[in-house]
């Protein structure tokens, strides 16, 4: 790297966004600027820098080891100019029509979404909400370049992104009243015999995953479903098959279902639903509000699950 006069902010935003989107397209469309902006600004950097920062993969870009390493500080740096000037022009929700993007588990959509959406609406009206389908595996990326700017899940997120607790959540076995364990002693060896519905959206899975490992459980699922709403009616319509799902949610289901929830027969620790928050800099002060503002109306929630229920 050559010496260099101070680079020009502009140039670190510049930076920060295409090492965040990957894309000279996307940090363009995150700053309000023409893409040939961006490549001229990235020019401008590579020569202050002395190296290329960004080489073309495919339809991404993958930042070099110089990039790699500069983009700590450049983000940091970042986000204090922009948490400063927030705090001089102050956040007002009532004026605020940005978008951001939450993801969300079906349950999470249909349990905590409306609760999110009136506290936002409250002070923020004009503010725009868009659900994301959860899935897990892909949400490192997400936050941290900046596809969603919330997650809601109980599975754990490596990359050291900001969180917060919001519940906790134990597991329980639900099934028709008819079923053959809707009485007496659920047993391991019984639950294991059984035949299992699972649900592909369940984000709770890999904790439950590694609870039945734990107690040397291999299940086969007998049905595999994409959505928690048909559970209720296929586990009332069939006196063999079990779930292992959210127990309180279960709980509510059995009120207007004829369905029962039994204790699981090993240990499973309750998991802990988590909101994070992504890593990216951008409207700083917004999704600081955003973040505090969901994880009230969340904590303050019983949730809505008993929409899903049977017809008397």
């Amino acid at each position: 790297m050559r010496e260099a006069d101070a680079v020009d902010l502009n140039l670190v935003r510049v930076f920060v966004a295409i090492a965040e989107t990957r894309s000279l397209t996307a940090a363009a469309a995150r700053l309000y600027v023409t893409q040939p902006a961006v490549s001229q600004a990235l020019g401008r950097l590579r020569r202050e820098l002395d190296d290329p920062l960004f080489t073309r993969r495919g339809r991404t870009v993958v930042a070099t080891p110089l990039a790699e390493s500069v983009y700590p500080g450049f983000r940091d740096a970042l986000s204090t100019v922009d948490r400063t000037l927030d705090a001089v022009h102050r956040f007002e929700p009532a004026a605020s029509d940005r978008l951001f993007r939450i993801a969300l588990s079906e349950l999470g959509e249909i349990g905590w979404l409306p609760a999110i959406v009136a506290a936002v609406r409250r002070s923020a009206p004009r503010m725009r909400i868009e659900v994301v389908p959860m899935d897990v595996d892909a949400l490192p990326e997400w936050l941290g370049r900046g596809t969603v700017d919330l997650a809601i899940t109980p599975s754990a997120v490596p990359g050291g992104f900001e969180r917060v607790g919001l519940k906790t959540q134990g597991y329980g076995a639900v099934m028709s009243q008819r079923h053959p364990l809707a009485t007496g002693e659920v047993t391991l060896e019984a639950y294991a015999a059984a035949a299992h519905a699972v649900v592909a959206s369940d984000s709770g899975a890999p904790a439950l995953d590694a609870a039945r490992r734990r107690a040397g459980i291999d299940i086969e699922p007998r049905v595999a479903l994409q959505q928690f709403a048909s559970l209720p009616p296929l586990l009332a319509g069939d006196r063999e098959l079990v779930a292992t799902m959210p127990d309180t949610i279960a709980e509510g289901w059995a009120h207007t279902w004829p369905l029962v929830v039994r204790p699981l027969p090993f240990e499973m620790h309750p998991v802990e639903v988590r909101l994070y928050r992504r890593a990216t800099t951008q409207h700083a002060a917004a999704l600081d509000w955003l973040f505090d503002t969901v994880a009230r109306a969340v904590r303050g929630s019983s949730g809505r699950f008993q929409v899903i229920h049977g017809d008397g």
